[in-house]
């Protein structure tokens, strides 16, 4: 894993991206500190014609695989991601009330 920040300037902002060899997997804003991470990383990241200098990965507070996202099983057989720090859940039931049984019962 690497990182690095963006220093090509013009039309490119000066993000910081992480890389895992050529695969993106997150990236943070200019001027924002929260990392977004992508479900499936972005294969086939180019730097071809852009400048980066490599920086600290510690910006990158928390890594995917280290995150507390619960995956659970629906009454269905639904697969649904429960997210405890963000009280977030991606079944149906949160999307439209804001609120559902699997959020209460593990979050």
């Amino acid at each position: 894993m690497e990182a690095v920040l963006e220093t090509t300037g013009g039309l490119f902002p000066a993000h910081t991206y992480l890389l895992d060899g050529s695969t993106l997997i997150a990236y943070i804003k200019a001027g924002d500190d929260v990392a977004f991470y992508f479900k499936k990383g972005i294969k086939n990241f180019d730097k071809r014609g852009r400048k980066f200098h490599r920086v600290d990965t510690k910006q990158f507070k928390q890594s995917k695989n280290e995150s507390n996202v619960i995956t659970i099983t629906g009454s269905k057989g639904q697969q649904y991601t429960i997210d405890p720090e963000a009280k977030s859940c991606s079944c149906p039931g949160f999307t439209y009330r804001g609120a559902c049984k699997h959020l209460a019962s593990n979050g």
